[in-house]
């Protein structure tokens, strides 16, 4: 995808996830997020907005911590609001050769970087925020989809962080309907992912990208028969155990 593309879906994103918390108590408890309300939810990603912005607009060369906030359930609406409307105009003005702090593997176009991930951020806690108002998810075009499997699964899964480990080696397949084909290789290292199908897999996983997605980003079950299972169903039960972003 193209860095102006993620930018409208983080817009999209952004935009509908006000709109789900415009209907839901604060108070709603996300599923998906344990021990989270609605106010915090909509209070980390308008923080991790803040925090990508001024990394942007500074061109910070190091993380930077979390900025402060704790908005009022009164003001968090409008608060939220102003933070996707900095992110957004703050990387529509920013330089293709922007240089700055960027955090998974083989990001090298820091703009295209952090519109992709903002973009992924913001479309995978829009299904936080939908399952915690009780609606359905309600899907990723595919091209967005396919394009944040890849990053879950070669960037997110490729770093030292990942929890995806397995004692014995493990192969898991992942294959879209679009064509999107990923092939991941679980040991007791951190995962290791190629764009390419698999000539011999423990288990694999196929289906629409945009079921794909909610199940690899542990925001849907895969056992509720959306996805086609093939081989040891052990393989993805431990990635939902293990697999939390």
């Amino acid at each position: 995808m193209e860095t102006e593309a993620h930018i409208e879906a983080l817009r999209r994103a952004g935009d509908a996830l006000l709109a789900v918390t415009a209907g839901t108590p604060w108070s709603a408890e996300v599923p998906s997020c344990p021990g989270w309300r609605l106010r915090d939810l909509v209070r980390h990603q308008g923080t991790v907005h803040r925090w990508a912005e001024r990394i942007v607009r500074e061109r910070l060369a190091e993380r930077a911590p979390f900025p402060e906030a704790e908005p009022s359930e009164a003001a968090l609406s409008g608060w939220f609001a102003e933070g996707l409307d900095a992110l957004e105009a703050t990387l529509r003005a920013a330089r293709d050769d922007l240089d700055c702090f960027v955090f998974l593997p083989g990001a090298s176009d820091a703009r295209a970087f952090w519109a992709r991930r903002q973009a992924h951020e913001t479309t995978v806690h829009l299904m936080d925020a939908q399952l915690a108002a009780g609606r359905p998810l309600s899907g990723v075009p595919a091209a967005l989809a396919l394009d944040g499997i890849d990053e879950l699964l070669t960037g997110f899964h490729a770093r030292a962080r990942s929890r995806v480990r397995a004692p014995e080696p493990l192969v898991l397949a992942v294959h879209a309907d679009e064509g999107g084909r990923w092939t991941t290789r679980l040991t007791e290292e951190p995962p290791r992912t190629a764009r390419e199908a698999a000539a011999r897999f423990d288990c694999r996983i196929s289906g629409p990208a945009a079921a794909l997605y909610a199940t690899l980003w542990n925001r849907a079950d895969h056992r509720d028969g959306t996805l086609r299972l093939e081989g040891d169903a052990r393989v993805m039960e431990l990635w939902r155990a293990r697999a939390t972003v």
